[in-house]
């Protein structure tokens, strides 16, 4: 490709813009993964990542992507043949569906329409249906990163409750960590999955499972085959800060500093900064004319929006335009939403000018496409991040 001046705008939903600290961090000299040093850094990382998941439980990091993190979940909880229910909600639901068949998981699918999130009420009543427990574990994401939905994680740990089963629940929070307000141990969650390319502002490469006592129990039972993911040897090794093989040493040198810069700006402060974006972008998106792919307000997520265009319209040819023209990248629209839908990412590492930025951008590839759209998109979205319009509003939308 042609050289493009400027700053790259990189808008998808993960990974994420990457701030200089934590680039600096990871490009410092590798040191000895067994010696003192090392030691140092791993016991901080260990201890001080457990505020991003609001848990006082251990959590486990392992040098891989999220869907590692993914499998660990299930092969260090359950058995070959477990029955395992699983809400779809879009497309990364459905590829986490798909690991457990390979696995030789049964899943129980419950459809969804890609418009919202999961349906509390609708897990309640499976699983009082289920007498025999045969379902060993629920599974849902928290923020589904092909929609911009994000679930009611307390609604489904309530709905476990009132139906009395004894599930383990699994919980995807790859696009949310560190975005939107999460909390493991609060909320009950059994395995929480989590990466680091997004709301922690480091590279891909690594992923997490936050677990619970009731998890490390199901684990002295599972059946799955497993050595790389083992959690017994994970957290006998992290007990002295060290890994049983070779870690990410660079990365976890960068994540020293991401917990750094989170703490800094505080968990709070991180959340609300996420939620006048995401407010401020739908209300350009409302301006432009264009329907947001989720229906319900309470479910917006803070962490991207996945923005429909008129029938007739290519999302991925505005997508190419605004790459060309703006040198930005957009999410693009993942399985049935491929080409109807463009994605904004707004999590991790940005600012007010960022969301601004952003939004021009998008204009731009619309007026050069000669998509119609309403104008006043960018103003709008001002208004918000200047505080003309509260994020309380959100809630009566």
């Amino acid at each position: 490709m042609k050289y493009s001046p400027g700053r790259h705008f990189l808008q998808i939903p993960g990974p994420t813009n990457t701030p200089l600290p934590i680039l600096a961090a990871v490009a410092k000299p590798t040191i000895d993964h067994r010696g003192p040093e090392f030691a140092e850094l791993g016991l901080n990382v260990l201890k001080r990542i457990r505020a991003v998941f609001k848990t006082s439980r251990p959590v486990i990091i392992y040098p891989t992507s999220g869907t590692g993190a993914w499998e660990a979940a299930l092969v260090n909880t359950l058995s070959s043949g477990d029955r395992i229910l699983m809400f779809e909600t879009g497309w990364f639901s459905t590829l986490w569906a798909k690991m457990t068949k390979a696995l030789g998981l049964e899943p129980e699918i419950i459809s969804g329409d890609w418009h919202t999130g999961v349906d509390a009420g609708v897990i309640e009543a499976r699983l009082r249906a289920d007498k025999q427990h045969a379902i060993k574990a629920v599974a849902v994401v928290h923020n589904e990163t092909s929609t911009g939905v994000a679930s009611d994680i307390a609604a489904v740990r309530k709905a476990i409750d009132n139906a009395k089963h004894p599930a383990l629940l699994l919980v995807d929070t790859i696009s949310s960590l560190a975005s939107i307000d999460y909390r493991h141990d609060e909320w009950g969650v059994d395995v929480t999955v989590g990466g680091s390319q997004k709301g922690l502002m480091l590279p891909p490469g690594l992923a997490f499972n936050a677990i619970s006592e009731k998890a490390i129990e199901a684990s002295k039972n599972a059946k799955l085959p497993r050595s790389f993911l083992g959690w017994d040897e994970m957290l006998a090794s992290n007990a002295s800060g060290f890994f049983p093989y070779t870690p990410s040493t660079n990365l976890l040198q960068g994540l020293r500093v991401a917990l750094d810069l989170l703490e800094e700006e505080g968990l709070d402060e991180v959340f609300a900064r996420h939620d006048r974006a995401a407010l401020a972008i739908r209300r350009a998106v409302e301006q432009w004319g264009f329907e947001i792919q989720c229906r319900n307000a309470s479910e917006f997520s803070s962490s991207l929006t996945a923005v429909r265009l008129p029938e007739g319209y290519s999302a991925d040819a505005l997508r190419s335009e605004v790459l060309q023209r703006a040198n930005m990248s957009l999410g693009n629209g993942l399985g049935p939403l491929a080409d109807r839908v463009f994605r904004i990412g707004h999590l991790g590492d940005f600012s007010n000018a960022s969301i601004l930025g952003t939004l021009a951008g998008v204009e731009l590839g619309l007026k050069a496409r000669g998509i119609p759209y309403g104008r006043g998109g960018v103003d709008a979205a001002a208004d918000i991040l200047l505080g003309n319009s509260s994020p309380i509003a959100q809630a009566a939308e």
